[in-house]
């Protein structure tokens, strides 16, 4: 395979922007046009990833800095199906704003291709420009809304997100001063070969990863920014930042620790700030929202604890066996493919309701089931996901991630997160008894356009079949880590 093939997905992608640029500049009469050439794009990436499958063809390229395998493909998908739902999403907001809609989609397109970039990433400088070509558009679209409100969710997210790069960048510097090297696998045989003499500056160096990356996993003490952008910005962006941007951290924080921070004695330490980071986060997202009535905020804390979760993964990762590598791994991948679907859902839902009531507030969400029976559905479904309770796709994530947690002698951190799960309950079952038992102040049915219905079928049915059918996605978890080079 030549570079070219390797980085034809992500170059699909970005010609999709050009393009809509220059239509945008060129025939603006023909702006209609705009979500469905983005759309074409993610289509086209998505087949350019089919050829690679179809032919069991897979490598490396640019000197080893860039991997094509079966973990990378797993995220082409999936990023590839998070931005198609969400342009979808979009259609009807970005018309009602009827400003900057070639600029939109292109920002759009453009965040996914960072994030391909990101997941197949193996060199630290790589790695450094893909998450900033995925960051420097999600800022321009956390403030994209006409409000302040908007405008202090970009401002407020730019900033803590340069502090973040900061802590990464010094970070990657500590492990390239150690190895000499920028490419993982490199520094993993440095690491074997005389890390154990420099153990407090590895340690140190991987504390800063951890929150450099811990910014984007919207973890605790780094998740200042969830629930004030989640609020102020536009709620398709908010969907957007609340599943690409934390499945693009949690895939690429994976491949670094995996393939360059594996070395037995440094792996314990990580996985230690792992689980301590899991538990406070998991405890503290779900005290916080418990006590919100922005549905926004609500989601955005939840965010917080899910990611807490997502952790207990990545902690049972190093417990030292291959089969806890395989159910930690593949726990994180499994747990983030059904967040994607599960959170785009409810986002959805919540665009079509909010447009409607011109409001975030839960109490407004009352009586909704008289209103609109399919979007109340949907959105009770995908609530019920998140909380973590059969037939849906969340129950299956949250057994598998808990089951690697019990496998890797983690049982005080599977106990924190059972507890955090009943915890979650009570508020999103909360909105769901809202919605199915209040009172409506209004019997005026609340509609959604064809195209968000389209997206938050997908979505819906996504949490459904793979709630009643999970092991195509297990399997597709299983494969992609199978293949992911150990340090």
């Amino acid at each position: 395979m030549d570079g070219i093939d390797i980085v034809g997905p992500q170059v699909a992608v970005l010609g999709g922007a050009g393009l809509i640029l220059l239509v945008d500049a060129l025939f603006p009469q023909q702006r209609k046009l705009l979500p469905y050439i983005a759309l074409v794009a993610l289509a086209a990436s998505a087949l350019w990833t089919t050829s690679w499958v179809s032919r069991d063809e897979y490598g490396a390229a640019f000197d080893g800095t860039l991997m094509l395998d079966k973990y990378a493909v797993f995220f082409y998908y999936l990023f590839a199906g998070i931005t198609a739902t969400v342009v979808l999403a979009s259609i009807d907001w970005v018309d009602r704003e009827g400003r900057g809609q070639g600029e939109y989609y292109a920002l759009v397109l453009t965040t996914c291709s960072g994030l391909m970039f990101l997941s197949a990433s193996r060199d630290l400088i790589t790695i450094f420009v893909s998450l900033e070509l995925s960051s420097i558009p999600q800022y321009i679209l956390a403030g994209w809304g006409k409000d302040q409100r908007s405008s202090e969710a970009g401002l407020k997210y730019l900033l803590l997100g340069a502090v973040a790069s900061s802590l990464l960048l010094y970070g990657m510097a500590l492990l390239y001063g150690f190895s000499g090297s920028t490419l993982l696998p490199e520094i993993a045989t440095a690491i074997r070969d005389g890390g154990e003499a420099n153990r407090s500056l590895l340690i140190l160096a991987s504390v800063l990863l951890i929150a450099g990356f811990g910014f984007k996993m919207a973890i605790v003490p780094f998740q200042m920014w969830v629930p004030d952008v989640y609020q102020g910005a536009p709620t398709p962006v908010a969907a957007f930042l609340s599943v690409g941007s934390k499945a693009a951290a949690f895939a690429v924080i994976t491949r670094v620790f995996m393939e360059g921070l594996a070395p037995k004695f440094l792996s314990d330490d990580w996985s230690m700030i792992f689980a301590v980071i899991a538990a406070v986060s998991m405890t503290v997202g779900n005290v916080m929202a418990i006590v919100q009535t922005d549905i926004k905020r609500m989601l955005g804390y939840s965010s917080v604890a899910q990611a807490g979760t997502f952790l207990i993964g990545l902690a049972a990762i190093s417990a030292g066996g291959a089969d806890e590598f395989t159910l930690g791994a593949s726990g994180v991948l499994l747990f983030l493919a059904a967040y994607a679907f599960t959170n785009l859902g409810a986002f959805i839902a919540i665009i079509a309701i909010s447009q409607k009531l011109g409001s975030d507030q839960i109490k407004d969400y009352a009586g909704m089931w008289r209103r609109s029976p399919l979007l109340t559905l949907a959105l009770g479904i995908c609530l019920v996901s998140l909380t973590g309770i059969p037939p849906t796709v969340g129950f299956w994530g949250k057994m598998y991630i808990f089951n690697a947690g019990i496998h890797a002698d983690l049982a005080w951190l599977v106990v924190i997160g059972v507890l955090n799960s009943v915890v979650s309950g009570y508020y999103y079952l909360s909105v769901a008894r809202q919605m199915f038992l209040g009172d409506p102040e209004s019997e005026e049915p609340v509609g959604a356009s064809p195209a968000l219905m389209l997206a938050l079928t997908a979505a819906t049915a996504g949490v459904l079949v793979f709630g009643v059918i999970p092991m195509p996605l297990i399997d597709a978890a299983r494969d992609a880590v199978a293949t992911l080079a150990i340090g």
